[in-house]
């Protein structure tokens, strides 16, 4: 029951503040610059396709997704995907999404070496993730030296999610730091739309460097309650 309700937590809530507030400004900044179609008129599949073209990029399909926000990049399948409210938007919001994922294919094109190491660790992520708590509860029913052992395993797959987490960063700002500077130099946008395009994508960074704050912190916590154990 302490281990739920101990000081440390205020760790996890902090983490938690930190994402929301990342979050609804995330969401705030899109819906804002969302509604401010662009003079060039293009739609943000019409956009990616342009990028890619200026990037030279030829090989990356461009497809429809479901969802809001949900657009990625899938460096195995080379495939950009674009959301609802992305793909058919005229809106300097939508084509700055649609540039910044452009920016991921253009990392994969020239071979970032940030991006293939998040692709490498994906698989860690996704294990750690799914198997790190569950063998940290396992190791608080139980005593002896083999529950410090599930213990210990469980921290080390979640630091393998919070690698992720880190290594995410640099991926996305660069990101997004070839978009802002596609959109302007292929004529996309104008100068004052490139601005808020800006706001966009600084917005959507704050939300990843949330996440890795907020796991970072989950990870500290873990880290002085299992010393707590073993003292």
């Amino acid at each position: 029951m302490f281990w739920f309700w101990d000081s440390t937590y205020i760790l996890v809530i902090i983490g938690m503040v930190i994402c929301l507030i990342a979050s609804s400004k995330m969401n705030a900044t899109f819906s804002r610059y969302s509604k401010v179609r662009s003079r060039s008129g293009m739609t943000g599949a019409q956009a990616a396709q342009r990028v890619l073209q200026s990037a030279g990029i030829y090989d990356v399909k461009i497809e429809h997704v479901r969802g809001n926000l949900s657009d990625h990049y899938d460096p195995r399948g080379k495939v950009l995907r674009l959301s609802d409210s992305t793909y058919n938007s005229t809106s300097v919001a939508a084509i700055g999404v649609a540039a910044h994922e452009c920016g991921h294919a253009m990392q994969d094109a020239k071979g970032y070496v940030p991006l293939r190491l998040r692709a490498s660790l994906v698989p860690v992520a996704n294990i750690g993730s799914t198997l790190a708590w569950p063998l940290i509860l396992i190791g608080l029913i139980f005593n002896g030296q083999s529950s410090m052992l599930f213990i210990n395993l469980g921290i080390l797959l979640f630091c393998g999610a919070v690698l992720f987490q880190v290594v995410t960063l640099p991926v996305e700002f660069n990101a997004s730091a070839r978009a802002l500077q596609c959109v302007g130099s292929t004529g996309l946008l104008y100068d004052d739309e490139v601005v808020m395009t800006k706001k966009v994508l600084q917005a959507a960074a704050m939300t990843y460097v949330a996440s890795a704050a907020s796991s970072i912190l989950q990870l500290l916590r873990l880290l002085i309650l299992t010393g707590n154990r073993r003292d």
